[in-house]
């Protein structure tokens, strides 16, 4: 679970940023190791960032770093 709580301060270090968009949490998410790419495309199978805003990522060790839309912030989940 540290490897989503990490992921989520630094996402939501940029969540502040101007023009914040998926496609920015994408990129840094893209550069932290711990994201398991395969499991994280299973889960936003369904995405649409038009209605969805982000996407959560899973982590290796089976956390999320979760999307939380009426917060507009991320948030370390246990897996799950």
């Amino acid at each position: 679970m540290d490897d989503a709580k990490r992921l989520a301060v630094a996402l939501n270090a940029l969540v502040k940023g101007p023009q914040f968009s998926n496609s920015k949490a994408r990129a840094a998410a893209r550069a932290e190791p711990a994201v398991n790419w395969p499991a994280t495309k299973a889960r936003n199978e369904d995405f649409n960032p038009d209605v969805d805003g982000c996407e959560s990522f899973v982590m290796n060790d089976g956390s999320v770093c979760a999307w939380k839309p009426g917060e507009f912030r991320y948030a370390a989940q246990r897996a799950g």
